[in-house]
């Protein structure tokens, strides 16, 4: 899988760059907000940070393709003070590489309506209890790779940098549903993510 992952993204790069010679890029930073559906919580309770690069290249006036590399924390949150009974905390780190690929067409001078699909490679997956780390005969492994759909908007805010809005969502499990009835999963999961980051742009 991991090779898999390194093949697409020296090929997307390869595509990308091949529409033209006048491309742009910089660099990302902002934030998570992420639940994980298919476990017993709801709410987008667990931060994280973005983080990466970016390519883009104009196909016309209105219309540009781009390609972004990405650390991105997601996971799931669930700390409630008021339980008084049972397991009351829950936390899944889940920390991955993103490659997303967009479409984006500009509806105005400032706003930009991206589409695009992300595929990612797990780095690490750890889940907490109220005990602390989840022992190794209680843990449950996640697929090494995740792919989401998104859709969001960018803003101009000036000449260089622009800030972006993504929802995205897992289009295949990053677990499937356990045999075994667990107090905190439910059904097969998948990532559900609200992004928003800065992007700065840089002149190569």
């Amino acid at each position: 899988m991991k090779k898999l992952f390194l093949i697409f993204l020296l090929l997307s790069i390869t595509c990308l760059l091949g529409f033209s010679q006048q491309f742009e890029g910089g660099v990302i930073g902002g934030f998570n907000a992420s639940q994980v559906d298919g476990d017993l919580y709801k709410g987008y309770r667990k931060p994280g940070i973005a983080l990466g690069g970016y390519v883009q290249v104009n196909l016309s006036r209105r219309v540009f393709a781009g390609m972004e590399l990405k650390f991105m924390q997601k996971g799931s949150r669930n700390i409630d003070s008021l339980a008084v009974e049972g397991q009351i905390k829950y936390i899944m780190r889940l920390n991955y590489v993103d490659l997303p690929v967009y479409l984006g067409i500009r509806t105005s001078e400032k706003i930009s309506f991206l589409v695009g699909l992300s595929p990612g490679y797990l780095i690490s997956g750890v889940e907490y209890n109220d005990y602390g780390k989840f022992p190794e005969e209680d843990q449950n492994p996640f697929n090494p790779m995740d792919l989401q759909g998104f859709l969001g908007f960018r803003f101009q805010l000036s000449q260089r940098l622009f800030v972006d809005l993504r929802g995205a969502y897992s289009l295949l499990p990053i677990r499937k549903q356990s045999g075994d009835a667990l107090w905190y999963w439910k059904s097969n999961q998948f990532n559900n993510l609200l992004s928003t980051t800065v992007l700065y742009r840089l002149d190569f």
